[in-house]
């Protein structure tokens, strides 16, 4: 199953084939829509009783082709193609970021393999949905790269959970673009001592918190639709070309791993979001360096959960 947020609601819908269910909106055609919350958030939160609500719904009227008449009549069922979408999670409480996860990525940007996850996080008010901007900040437009990231949307309150249940507290898979100004990153690894390289790398995680530098979505795909998270193929382009391609089989700490360590520390809730890390390609790790200018098309890409794509604008354009 595969949730979205309308954006023109905004409310919480389901994909059907190629329309959307209005999950709002067919509630005074469909009865058993009214016991549902709003948004995605809200079903995560009452849990798989809500989830099941979710999928009878869609059943129902999958299977009469009346009850679908009415609602497209009605506007509460929708041309997927055609629909405006925010992010599948527009408000978590928080999106925990792991860094230097992938192998590949390791390798082209020369760091040594960490011993632990790493982690930083990032705010909700960066967050936008699929097809808004992503805005150069005014400030320093000159190196804003990508990092397409495979993303997991918690389901249930999760503490100090083993590595082998972690997979029961994940509602779902989405992406995240954790787009990054590398303005402040060569003062990394140019620092020889210890505190100068901390604050140096707390100085680079500043880059990654602009407005808008966080596009999720398009899709919050449930556990159901991924087989296995560490085994999710994974592509970033720009303007139609391939700048990063992996597989989540080259994580150095893969999902079930980085709730089982997070979770010792954390206590995540419900639409609570951990991004995986970015696959090598970005624009920093390449000779010579690409970032985004204006004008551009930047897409994400997951077996299982679709495209993210976002055009990318100058802040005077805004």
């Amino acid at each position: 199953m595969q949730l979205v947020t309308l954006a023109a609601r905004p409310g919480a819908g389901v994909i059907l084939g190629a329309e959307i269910v209005d999950l709002v909106g067919c509630r005074e055609a469909v009865t058993a829509a009214r016991l549902l919350p709003p948004t995605i958030r809200g079903i995560l939160e009452a849990g798989d009783a809500a989830l099941d609500l979710v999928r009878r719904v869609a059943d129902e009227i999958g299977r009469s082709a009346g009850l679908a008449d009415r609602l497209r009549e009605s506007g509460a069922l929708i041309d997927r193609d055609g629909a405006r979408l925010l992010a599948p999670i527009t408000d978590p409480a928080l999106i925990l970021s792991c860094g230097m996860n992938y192998r590949e990525h390791l390798r082209e940007m020369n760091s040594a393999t960490p011993d632990y996850p790493t982690s930083f996080a990032k705010n909700a008010s960066q967050i936008i949905g699929p097809g808004a901007p992503i805005v150069l900040p005014a400030s320093h437009p000159d190196m804003v790269d990508w990092e397409g990231e495979f993303s997991v949307v918690i389901g249930r309150p999760c503490h100090a959970v083993a590595e082998a249940d972690a997979l029961d507290y994940v509602a779902g898979y989405t992406l995240i673009n954790d787009v990054s100004a590398r303005d402040w990153v060569t003062p990394v690894f140019k620092a020889t001592a210890v505190m100068a390289g901390v604050l140096a790398w707390e100085r680079n995680l500043l880059g990654k918190q602009f407005p808008t530098f966080c596009p999720m979505g398009p899709v919050l795909a449930t556990r159901d639709e991924i087989a296995d998270p560490d085994d999710v193929g994974l592509e970033t382009r720009l303007n139609g070309a391939v700048m990063q391609s992996a597989n989540t089989s080259d994580l150095v700490f893969g999902v079930r791993k980085l709730i089982a360590y997070y979770s010792r520390f954390y206590l995540f809730r419900p639409g609570d979001v951990i991004t995986t890390g970015s696959p090598s390609g970005v624009g920093y790790g390449r000779d010579p360096k690409i970032f985004m200018r204006a004008g551009d098309r930047i897409e994400i890409r997951a077996t299982g959960i679709g495209v993210l794509a976002n055009p990318v604008l100058a802040a005077s354009n805004r």
